[in-house]
């Protein structure tokens, strides 16, 4: 089967969402070819699934996440999978993307959040997504920025200093691995990491642990010393498998290779975090 969800078209939606489990297809599919070009090319506009509102998950204090689409993996467990067609995405300019992060910002200080803008991948949309940056630290917005690291030779040393964390998944140890998971190698991935430690920037892993594919102890004790030599890894989140994104393969009609995979035990949870723990790190 294709790996691009392309079904029939979904109705116009807002772009504040309950949250990024909600399907959504389709919503940039008018915009002219030549329309996309441009707006990639100048980071005017940009492709969103949608913005979540309360979030306590996705970096420090009470966060907006916006949901960028656009993804060049292809990850199994992907929880959303509708991102990874850029133009499901709802086109939105950067001044309308911040007009809505602006009816928050207060909230945001006062509760030590911020913006966090994650995907689908947010570097496809690098110029776009670092345009919506900027404007957030203007308002003293702390910002966030969550991606698998592959475009990361594009961003530039200034649009480091916009960011003040990087949220950085690590989806397997090994390049085989990595690649059967994800349908690449994790080369840039860390060379992001080694060019953010020696930045000293400060970053959060995150890392999907799934039985019987990402759950092998050696692997894992090879990535906590790996992470634990960086120097600048603030907190090691170890994210539990979960079958949420499931019925989206399923109304996309591509083929889910986990469909019989459970979701890890507490106990298999808590060795995992262990590992990482005994190296020194904050690990949940």
């Amino acid at each position: 089967m294709a790996d691009e969800p392309v079904p029939a078209a979904a109705p116009k939606v807002g772009l504040v969402a309950k949250s990024p489990f909600e399907m959504r297809v389709n919503l940039g599919a008018d915009v002219a070819e030549t329309d996309v070009r441009t707006a990639l090319a100048d980071g005017h506009m940009g492709f969103l699934h949608s913005f979540t509102t309360g979030s306590a998950v996705d970096g420090p204090g009470v966060r907006v996440v916006a949901w960028t689409t656009g993804c060049m993996w292809r990850c199994l467990y992907c929880h959303n999978p509708d991102t990874w067609t850029m133009r499901n995405g709802i086109p939105v300019s950067v001044g309308h993307a911040l007009e809505q992060l602006g009816k928050y910002r207060h909230g945001l200080k006062v509760m030590s959040g911020g913006l966090t803008v994650s995907g689908g991948e947010p570097l496809m949309q690098r110029l776009f997504v670092m345009k919506v940056i900027a404007g957030a630290k203007a308002m003293g917005i702390h910002t966030a920025i969550e991606t698998n690291g592959y475009l990361s030779p594009e961003l530039t040393d200034d649009d480091l200093g916009q960011i003040d964390l990087v949220l950085l998944g690590l989806k397997a140890w090994g390049a085989e691995k990595h690649k059967t998971l994800t349908g690449r190698g994790p080369e840039h991935t860390l060379e992001f990491a080694e060019r953010l430690a020696k930045a000293k920037k400060p970053v959060w892993i995150r890392f999907v642990l799934v039985p019987g594919l990402t759950d092998d102890a050696g692997d894992l004790r090879e990535m906590a010393n790996y992470v634990a030599g960086l120097g600048n890894v603030q907190r090691v989140e170890v994210l539990p498998f979960h079958q949420l994104g499931r019925y989206k393969w399923h109304e996309l009609g591509m083929r889910y290779k986990l469909e019989d995979t459970v979701p890890p035990t507490n106990e298999q949870h808590e060795a995992a975090c262990a590992i990482f723990r005994a190296e020194g790190l904050e690990a949940y």
